[in-house]
């Protein structure tokens, strides 16, 4: 190996550098026996993130506007509280919320396919603190969905 080869698998990072010594990792999902593209595959960290955009500029907007009556300040606070609401109530009724429906994910428990309402409270807990949803397995999971055992597949 030169000078290039050992800068370049840095730059990588440890997958590239393990995948070119010849492991194979295989596709996100595959683990769980989903598919690797369509319809119940894993959803992609972009439709993930603008879901999450979606819902959240809701709650902003119905903790302005219901709640507060635009007191800008405790604004912030009520919306989590309403994303808390609704995420825990709309996942563990209907599988999804509406950024999640607007984007064509769906949230599933990983052994049943339908989402245990006590199953939904503990995601939504998890991601409203936010860190959990920051820590990802190999398979695009966010330690919120590994710890409530599910998983946010494509419509």
């Amino acid at each position: 190996m030169d000078k290039r080869e050992a800068v370049g698998s840095w730059l990588s990072g440890p997958r590239a550098a393990a995948e070119s010594a010849g492991v194979d990792f295989g596709y996100r999902g595959e683990q769980l026996g989903l598919p690797e593209e369509g319809p119940g595959s894993v959803a992609r960290p972009g439709r993930r993130m603008g879901a999450l955009a979606v819902d959240w500029g809701l709650c902003l907007l119905i903790a302005y506007g219901l709640i507060t009556d635009g007191y800008q300040q405790a604004t912030g606070n009520w919306a989590l509280l309403v994303f808390f609401v609704m995420g825990a109530l709309t996942v563990g009724t209907l599988g999804f919320t509406p950024g999640k429906r607007l984007l064509g994910l769906r949230v599933v428990g990983q052994d049943t396919g339908r989402v245990h309402p006590a199953r939904a409270l503990l995601r939504t807990a998890l991601l409203c603190l936010a860190v959990p949803a920051l820590i990802w397995d190999r398979d695009g999971r966010g330690l919120h969905d590994r710890l409530a055992r599910t998983v946010e597949v494509r419509i």
